[in-house]
């Protein structure tokens, strides 16, 4: 339990307020995640403290906190909201049980064709749209970052959706996720990140769905035999600040913050695909999970799954945001 934890992390965080007014002393932003300092969310978060440093010319220290060394999943909202910590990039799945189910949007199967269609979306007005959905609940969104696109890894082969009926995937707590795997007759498993390796170790779990780059660096791979390429759905981030913290910031400050996340944005979503590419070649080379490219006919059977998912769920994530996506996009689910 970490309600100790977090009590005193409130006390902490207003101090830290206060003390923005010290211009004798830095800002400390803590900024809390889940996955390795390598990873593309990672990298781009050590490189945001840094460009941080410079640009207000060490008025501010960040610093980061990788792999739940802080929180898990289902802690770090919580802390940031009471101001535990100053900075998240949680998934964009984390969202939907905050209360700001737009953001589920995201993990529509299939919606997004490439990173071209992805960022139409959270580069345009829709993104900046939805980030604002946020403030009501005392947070900023400063920026979106990319991971990449999920494959299913089990510990059987997946060559069609039938391959998947009564088996246990873990995913992340999102109500589209849940549908998702239900439309491909699997058993969907909430589950926290830093608890999938053992799950996937012990067989509590039979797979789960992740980018490469995530499977990669939590080395999933060894505790795997398959891993299927269906590229299936999207896994990014939101950068988000405690709205409190960030209105109390000196306004030269915060625009320097605001110029370091432009450049830590770039980053993020300049190294994603490349750590994906990378990731996966190591995966390969390891030999201990066998990867495996769908044909187009196989990749399209389960497309014709699971893109019915977004009708069954127009109505929590709001029909209007998936049409305003689909003209974004030029996605026509009808064709299939």
């Amino acid at each position: 339990m970490k309600f100790p934890v977090l009590m005193l992390g409130l006390a902490l965080a207003i101090g830290a307020v206060n003390a923005v007014v010290a211009a004798d002393e830095p800002i400390v932003i803590k900024f809390s995640h889940v996955v390795a300092a390598d990873t593309p969310k990672g990298k781009a978060a050590d490189f945001f403290a840094q460009r941080a440093a410079e640009l207000t010319g060490d008025k501010v220290k960040v610093e980061v906190y990788p792999n739940s060394a802080l929180y898990k999943d289902k802690e770090e909202l919580e802390a940031l909201q009471i101001g535990a910590v100053q900075m998240l990039a949680p998934s964009l799945a984390k969202f939907g049980p905050l209360g700001v189910k737009d953001f589920e949007a995201f993990d529509l199967p299939y919606i997004f064709t490439d990173y071209d269609d992805l960022h139409r979306v959270t580069q345009g007005e829709i993104g900046t749209a939805i980030l604002s959905k946020l403030e009501p609940k005392g947070i900023v969104g400063l920026a979106f970052w990319d991971n990449g696109f999920k494959s299913f890894s089990a510990n059987f082969p997946i060559k069609a959706p039938e391959d998947m009926k009564g088996k246990k995937f873990r995913i992340q707590s999102s109500k589209v996720l849940e549908e998702q795997m239900r439309a491909l007759r699997a058993l969907p498993q909430v589950m926290a990140f830093s608890e999938v390796y053992q799950a996937l170790d012990t067989g509590v779990v039979d797979g789960t769905e992740n980018p490469p780059s995530n499977m990669y660096t939590q080395k999933m791979h060894e505790v795997q035999t398959n891993l299927t390429l269906t590229q299936h759905g999207y896994l990014g981030y939101a950068v988000i600040v405690n709205k409190k913290f960030w209105a109390g910031l000196p306004e030269d400050v915060r625009g320097q913050l605001e110029q370091a996340m432009k450049e830590s944005t770039k980053l993020a979503n300049r190294i994603a695909k490349e750590e994906n590419d990378q990731a996966l070649a190591g995966i390969e080379a390891s030999g201990k999970t066998k990867v495996y490219t769908p044909t187009d006919e196989e990749k399209l059977a389960f497309k014709r799954k699971l893109v019915p998912v977004h009708d069954k769920m127009a109505s929590r994530v709001g029909k209007e945001l998936i049409q305003s996506i689909y003209q974004a996009t030029g996605f026509k689910p009808d064709s299939l």
